[in-house]
């Protein structure tokens, strides 16, 4: 099996950007040369797109793992995908369905915590949608409301 081969299953199971592709062909032993060729190939076949990468990585993020436009922003930097293709990604992300989402997360994590002071205990709620990725103002409107 030729390493262009490799490269198309590889690209075929999942979308992946171009810096997984790159570091893949790294790992199999090519040089910078021949990982560039084999890059321009699998874009010129259709196996790589960027922007399909960005779109389908902040909606998955988002939907399955709940993570909010900050974290899946930083995660799109360090793919090294391109600052118009993380715009266009996030921008894909609805608000009204961000808000829902933040709400729902900090319903569920309120409700479990074990914190008697209803005022540390918001701001916990808050701490972690920011981890989540949420922006503070989503956040703390999020927590606006919860109490027992």
């Amino acid at each position: 099996m030729t390493i262009e081969e490799k490269a198309r299953r590889f690209c075929a199971y999942q979308e992946r950007s171009h810096q997984q592709v790159r570091d893949k062909l790294y790992s199999w032993g090519l040089h910078k040369k021949d990982v560039e060729k084999v890059i321009v190939l699998m874009i010129e076949e259709g196996y790589l797109n960027e922007e399909r990468f960005a779109m389908a990585f902040a909606g998955g993020k988002f939907r399955i793992k709940h993570w909010g436009k900050r974290k899946i922003e930083v995660a799109l930097r360090q793919h090294k995908v391109s600052e118009y293709c993380i715009s266009k990604a996030l921008n894909s992300i609805d608000e009204k369905e961000e808000r829902l989402t933040a709400e729902s997360l900090a319903r569920k994590y309120f409700q479990r915590s074990k914190e008697k002071n209803q005022k540390r205990r918001r701001q916990y709620t808050v701490r972690y949608l920011l981890t989540k990725g949420y922006e503070s103002g989503i956040a703390w409107q999020a927590v606006e409301h919860l109490s027992e």
